[in-house]
């Protein structure tokens, strides 16, 4: 066995210095998209005009073709009567339009009546994903419509093909 340098160092003393590397990301690695927590609101907000099953259907259809087409990446939706949560991906970032669109493709099909816009807040950690996930898998408890979350029918993950 060699001794170590009495340095401490891992190259002993006149070895040519290694190169450094950069460790920015390149130009041609995609970063992940960002992940949104989104709520959407129907008026009037005392109506409930999401949670019947033909809707639930025919909405949930809906975020399936836009993941399929790479409109966009919704990792979960649920409906309340009044309103809608979900954290998705928008891989071109043009979240604005991209909602618009899907609310008046819902209004004029299933005649469901949106406020104006949205709300949005991106998640800034991973940690914040199951965090905001539970959250939203929480809203029918805290409004009083079930008594646990794994109840409330009206929930939509994506299919994973293993």
């Amino acid at each position: 066995m060699s001794p170590e340098p009495a340095s401490g160092r891992a190259r002993p003393p006149g070895a040519p210095q290694r190169r450094t590397l950069p460790h920015s990301v390149p130009w041609w690695v995609r970063p992940p998209p960002e992940i949104f927590f989104i709520t959407v609101c129907c008026k009037p907000r005392i109506k409930s005009q999401l949670c019947t099953p033909q809707v639930a259907l025919e909405l949930f259809d809906s975020i399936e073709f836009r993941n399929q087409k790479g409109i966009w990446y919704a990792h979960l939706v649920i409906l309340m009567p009044d309103h809608l949560h979900a954290l998705a991906s928008f891989p071109d970032g043009s979240m604005r339009k991209i909602i618009a669109d899907w609310k008046r493709f819902l209004g004029t099909n299933l005649r469901i009546n949106w406020q104006r816009d949205f709300f949005d807040h991106r998640l800034r950690r991973q940690e914040s994903f199951g965090l905001e996930a539970d959250y939203i898998r929480s809203n029918p408890v805290r409004a009083g419509l079930v008594g646990k979350p794994e109840d409330w029918p009206y929930f939509w993950v994506p299919d994973v093909q293993t």
